[in-house]
């Protein structure tokens, strides 16, 4: 068998059974016995493509056969199928909400930033000239209420812990590369688990915002630059290499990735990324490198 289809449910409702399995195996050409990951939850269902033979493709088709069904699937090589490198976005990815709109808040200016957020990360506004403008509006404001945002409104993202803990346990190594602020991301990663993180920096001029950003501005060419230095650095082909984000400032790593991962994203995104997360959590990245439930490293 030279390929596999994943297929990744909710954990709280056993949907992925043997019927469901067989169905899905009838699309597949020469498939093999289901292997569970997870019962209810994860299966594999290897099989073997003659000639050509487009992923992408196979995946979309499957989808439709899917329906309305909160399953998630994947479709790819069996060969470097666990990753050595893995690259996440942070916002709305590895955590569930938008630093930059929670700190605007605090100025009163969260729906207006918010607003401009949604459209750069749906690709219609430049990221840095975007972030440029949102970071302006953030002037005066004290830096000691990145604590606060931290404590009482950012929540981990189910699934993330585990993804990253697991696959550090098994020799991969893993960066959080965000378009956001370096003071969320060195506290995100440490809680996480990633072995770096790499973000952009706010100014603070006595104690509060200057409302500017160091340049240069870490954007969408900064995560593609990232992913090829330490795949070099890491001495990995590309297919040894995984890349998840959400929004268009994320398209060029999650492309350069040997799997890369639009999660929970926006069209464009989704519609440009090989592999989708549309209804789960970040643990079906596991279960897509074949790891089974019992394999999770989850503290």
């Amino acid at each position: 068998m030279t390929h596999v289809l994943t297929l990744v449910g909710p954990a709280s409702r056993a949907i992925v059974d043997p019927a469901l399995a067989r169905a899905l195996a009838s699309h597949l050409p020469a498939p093999a016995e289901p292997i569970w990951l997870c019962e209810g939850v994860a299966v594999d269902i290897p099989f073997a493509p003659q000639g050509p033979f487009d992923n992408r493709n196979l995946a979309d088709a499957l989808r439709l056969e899917l329906g309305d069904a909160p399953v998630d699937l994947f479709v790819q090589p069996i060969a470097h199928r666990r990753k050595k490198l893995f690259l996440a976005d942070m916002d709305s990815t590895i955590i569930g909400q938008e630093c930059i709109d929670e700190l605007a808040d605090f100025v009163g200016k969260k729906a207006e930033v918010a607003e401009i957020t949604e459209r750069t990360m749906r690709g219609e506004l430049v990221f840095e000239t975007s972030l440029r403008a949102r970071v302006a509006l953030l002037a005066g404001l004290s830096a000691d209420v990145v604590a606060t945002v931290i404590a009482e409104r950012i929540t981990l993202t189910p699934g993330g812990t585990e993804l990253v803990r697991t696959m550090r346990k098994h020799g991969a190594y893993t960066a959080l590369v965000s378009g956001g602020f370096t003071l969320f991301t060195s506290q995100i990663a440490s809680k996480v688990g990633f072995d770096e993180n790499r973000a952009n920096t706010l100014l603070i001029e006595g104690g509060a915002f200057s409302g500017k950003v160091s340049e240069p501005i870490l954007g969408r060419e900064a995560k593609y630059e990232t992913l090829v230095e330490l795949r070099a650095k890491l001495g990995l082909v590309k297919d040894e290499t995984m890349a998840v984000g959400d929004g268009a400032n994320d398209l060029a790593m999650i492309e350069e990735a040997g799997m890369g991962v639009a999660f929970h994203a926006k069209p464009a995104v989704a519609a440009a990324a090989g592999s989708r997360i549309d209804h789960g959590d970040l643990s079906a990245l596991l279960y897509a490198q074949g790891y089974k439930r019992s394999d999770f490293v989850t503290a």
